[in-house]
């Protein structure tokens, strides 16, 4: 049945219809961390990221016991970031390195389709053709605009009473083409893109991190749910309400399904401003991360931005904003960086 999971839980918001309740319980105590595989890249170029991606892939599958192969639908979706603009976008290389594994695996390139939300900074950022040479580096793969409206489905949606409010980081159509019975029901939804969960055997998610007012960071957990999404404009400026709806939607049983793990580049991430690119406070490191909990990479991350916000005389990434742990809470993952089970794959 194509519905969701009802959380009550007494944060914010709830889903719109739903289908197993299990996915909601808290991981039991003591239970094994998921491993964060980390690789080394000698430089950021396409050689090199095919290499360590090929490896961590691999690797993956031993460990997990599951092969990336196509699978009844023989579709695989990439779960994209692009709407900070140029500068700090999921890096091109990395996603034709991933590319590259899944075509080695068996997938036709016509069958890897990218999943983005808003088609000017897809093209500032090299995913859609250039204007001007009408090149892209994806000329094979499809490229699915989220605010184009055709990929949302009036059935799946978060339900939330928290009104629409206008941000110029969003288009304002954001649910074009999903039927509307009453504006003021709408204005309570977010319509989740369905190619990811429905129409692929499975998919991998490509954050880049950054600080985020609101929701403290903006990587793993919140490019796979309010980037992923319509009428989320209106989260992305209530502390209140923001931090459950990503907790909330991350947990929606037949996303947790279909996503295989998160693989990210830090080449480059930023502490402080985000998500508006701003290179003053941008960071590279030469490393590649590759986990299924999505909270603890983002836990990660901000143990790593709050360093380097206290070298530079910032304060700490805000610690009353719950985002990571209401997502713990609901069993997505783990936030204790202590006991992280980090294994190099070199």
């Amino acid at each position: 049945m194509r519905f969701f999971l009802v959380f009550l839980l007494g944060l914010a918001g709830a889903l719109g219809p739903a289908s197993a309740a299990d996915a909601s319980k808290p991981a039991a105590a003591g239970a094994r961390q998921e491993p964060v595989w980390q690789a080394r890249l000698a430089a950021f170029d396409e050689a090199t990221y095919e290499t360590q991606v090929e490896k961590m892939i691999s690797i993956y599958e031993r460990a997990s016991g599951r092969k990336l192969a196509p699978g009844a639908k023989r579709k695989v979706g990439l779960k994209i970031y692009a709407d900070s603009g140029p500068g700090l976008a999921t890096p091109i290389p990395l996603v034709k390195g991933v590319i590259s594994a899944l075509r080695r695996r068996g997938f036709e390139s016509s069958n890897i389709f990218l999943v983005g939300l808003n088609a000017l900074r897809l093209r500032m950022t090299g995913y859609l053709p250039s204007l001007v040479s009408g090149e892209t580096p994806f000329s094979g793969n499809p490229v699915y605009v989220l605010e184009s409206g055709r990929y949302y489905d009036p059935v799946w949606f978060y339900d939330s009473p928290l009104p629409q409010r206008f941000d110029p980081i969003f288009a304002q159509e954001q649910v074009k083409g999903v039927s509307n019975t009453s504006t003021k029901d709408e204005d309570r939804k977010s319509f989740l893109a369905t190619p990811l969960f429905l129409d692929a055997d499975f998919w991998i998610n490509l954050p880049v991190f950054s600080d985020h007012p609101t929701l403290g960071i903006n990587g793993a957990l919140v490019n796979a749910t309010l980037w992923n999404a319509s009428n989320t404009a209106r989260f992305f400026r209530s502390p209140a309400n923001a931090p459950a709806a990503v907790a909330e939607m991350s947990a929606i049983p037949e996303l947790r399904q279909t996503w295989v793990f998160t693989l990210v580049s830090l080449q480059h991430y930023q502490f402080v401003g985000g998500p508006f690119f701003n290179s003053l406070y941008t960071v590279s490191e030469p490393l590649l991360w590759l986990s299924n909990d999505p909270v603890m990479m983002d836990a990660l991350a901000r143990d790593r931005i709050n360093l380097h916000r206290k070298k530079q005389g910032f304060v700490s990434v805000d610690e009353e904003i719950r985002t990571l742990e209401f997502a713990e809470t609901l069993g997505v993952g783990s936030t204790k960086t202590s006991q992280v089970n980090l294994v190099p794959v070199d």
